[in-house]
């Protein structure tokens, strides 16, 4: 009996200390989550650039050069130009790319009076013509979707084709925009951070009002905020880390540091259209095109949990027309490039053709 005693003691520790170890391991690799992209960036050879418009305004970017054809890259909503870092080793090997920051995100100009489709869109027209100097395919996510196909409306023959990865079509302009999740998860709960006396960090108060948490761990979110504030405290200069969590769901803030919360409520209000409407956009766009749709996804409250839905990804395509095809993939995870990698990098290398 102590023998058999002494054999199930050793192997109950022999348990924990797995569990400590394989807990240490997901925390740590959770912590340090932006080391894989310093490596890829490093690995890519990019580097950080910045050119001043006539205008007075700064495009900050990052740029692998080679003798490749030209690939502009625009990041989505509270990103920067790294964002793209785990795709650029891949990508270099066949393209001259480009990664701009938005205006008001990262190291680019943060002026309201720019937080426009068309001001931000413009200019990257310029930096084609410009910067760039040559035909130069565009790739944007999501809002930096809406932009490349913007620049692709209007780049006249300086485009020579643009990816379309999961823009938020048609609901950024006001369509079912108040029951969609985009405005449910961020713009309202910045918005209301906004209005608000700003009494805990941005972090604390999105985890504490965030839709996906009131959806799926509610009773959990007012105890990760409080540790987000406490951490906000501690660390201070630093972007938040949650160890215990899945690094996919706080990594935006480690870009939300650079980025000026003006130029979401230009999102809230739906005025960062400018007046412009995506069917006329869309409709003007003559370049080769590829629109890749995160498979819709409903909440079983009718919630629409992805960037747009299947529908509004057809309708898009319809208005741009024959030149313009339909990937769908097989998840709702909105950064493609990120999740679905070898799909992305496939479908931008198909416009070397």
């Amino acid at each position: 009996m102590i023998k058999i005693m002494k054999i199930t003691g050793i192997i109950l520790l022999a348990v924990v200390v797995l569990a400590a170890i394989a807990i240490s391991i997901f925390w740590y690799r959770n912590i340090h989550w932006y080391d894989r992209y310093e490596k890829a960036l490093k690995k890519a050879g990019a580097e950080e650039k910045q050119i001043k418009l006539p205008s007075g305004n700064v495009i900050n970017y990052g740029e692998v050069a080679n003798d490749k054809p030209a690939l502009l890259l625009i990041h989505g909503q509270m990103g920067m130009w790294e964002d793209y870092a785990l795709v650029m080793p891949d990508l270099s090997k066949n393209w001259h790319i480009y990664a701009i920051d938005v205006y008001g995100h990262g190291e680019s100009a943060h002026d309201e009076s720019l937080y426009y489709i068309d001001s931000n869109g413009n200019d990257l027209i310029w930096f084609i013509q410009n910067v760039i100097g040559e035909p130069t395919v565009l790739s944007g996510h999501s809002n930096g979707a809406l932009t490349a196909a913007y620049i692709a409306a209007y780049g006249g023959n300086h485009i020579s084709g643009v990816i379309l990865e999961d823009p938020p079509v048609f609901s950024t302009q006001g369509e079912g925009w108040e029951d969609s999740f985009a405005w449910l998860d961020t713009y309202k709960p910045l918005h209301d951070y906004n209005r608000s006396d700003r009494s805990e960090c941005w972090e604390a108060w999105y985890l504490r009002h965030c839709y996906w948490g009131q959806l799926f761990m509610k009773d959990a979110m007012n105890g990760i905020a409080d540790y987000a504030e406490h951490y906000h405290k501690t660390h201070p200069g630093e972007s938040v880390k949650i160890g215990f969590l899945p690094s996919s769901i706080w990594s935006v803030f480690e870009y939300a540091k650079k980025y000026d919360f003006a130029y979401g409520e230009h999102f809230y209000d739906l005025s960062w259209n400018h007046g412009i409407t995506h069917e006329e956009i869309l409709s003007k766009i003559s370049a080769p095109c590829v629109y890749i749709h995160a498979k819709e996804t409903v909440h079983e409250n009718g919630t629409l949990l992805c960037a747009a839905s299947r529908e509004q990804a057809e309708r898009a395509v319809s208005y741009i027309g024959e030149n313009c095809r339909l990937i769908e993939t097989d998840t709702s995870d909105h950064v493609i490039h990120t999740v679905h990698r070898d799909l992305y990098i496939e479908t931008v290398n198909s416009f070397l053709k």
